[in-house]
């Protein structure tokens, strides 16, 4: 495939968020043959404002497509722009930067540091990308009220409830105020009706036009969603919109 000669597209062309060009990704023996062929060229758009399911068997390639998509791993082939940026073509620390600033996680098990109250966890995203205190605070009481926890500011995370605390975790995949949040299986601790008013947020916050794309193996999750991608042996087998 040619190779683009600019990490950027002008914003004029851009119309999508995240857009994969036959991306492989290959995991390798120590003898440098490969071991697995997790994805097999991916061709993916996902234009801004939409929400988007992924969905697959065990060792399908999902968790692989979710690691590139949020750049938390680099395709071994291929392209793939960010918010018309190649983030294939960046090293390693240029693409922690650029993910800090353009995709906010949400994952399964919170990932909330205990020591902390929950405002400050909230700051965390932002202390690493240079924010100063006094507009780090006021992120941090924007986003917790935005997901109805002002009145837990001051409290840690084991004394929220499981509910409670995923909506920290939201709030803070918010803080940097990202191009796309990305989230994995983020009902997959909580009761069914916890999970809903979950779910909730997520309806709220794309009907704001927030960009989502989450892992889920729950057909009734995937049936909120405007667009369901499904994959199988490293490709995509299905991309049924509504």
């Amino acid at each position: 495939m040619t190779q683009l000669k600019s990490d950027t597209v002008p914003r004029t062309e851009i119309d999508s968020v995240c857009t994969l060009r036959q991306v492989r990704k290959h995991y390798f023996k120590p003898d440098g043959s490969i071991l697995v062929e997790a994805l097999r060229g991916v061709d993916l758009e996902v234009p801004r404002g939409q929400y988007v399911a992924i969905m697959g068997p065990s060792g399908s390639g999902k968790s692989t497509l979710m690691n590139v998509l949020g750049c938390l791993d680099q395709p071994t082939h291929g392209d793939y722009l960010l918010d018309g940026r190649n983030v294939a073509q960046l090293s390693d620390q240029e693409l922690s930067i650029y993910r800090g600033q353009k995709i906010g996680f949400i994952f399964q098990a919170f990932n909330l540091i205990s020591q902390l109250r929950i405002e400050e966890n909230i700051e965390v995203p932002l202390f690493y990308q240079g924010v100063p205190k006094r507009k780090r605070v006021a992120r941090a009481v924007e986003k917790l009220t935005l997901v109805g926890l002002e009145d837990r500011i001051g409290h840690r995370p084991s004394e929220l409830s499981g509910g409670q605390q995923q909506r920290v975790a939201i709030a803070r995949a918010l803080a940097a105020d990202p191009v796309i949040l990305m989230a994995d299986e983020p009902t997959g601790n909580l009761d069914s009706t916890t999970g809903l008013s979950i779910l909730d947020i997520f309806d709220d916050l794309h009907a704001k036009g927030m960009t989502i794309l989450l892992v889920t193996h729950d057909e009734r999750i995937a049936e909120r969603c405007q667009r369901v991608i499904r994959i199988r042996d490293g490709l995509i087998e299905k991309d049924e919109w509504k």
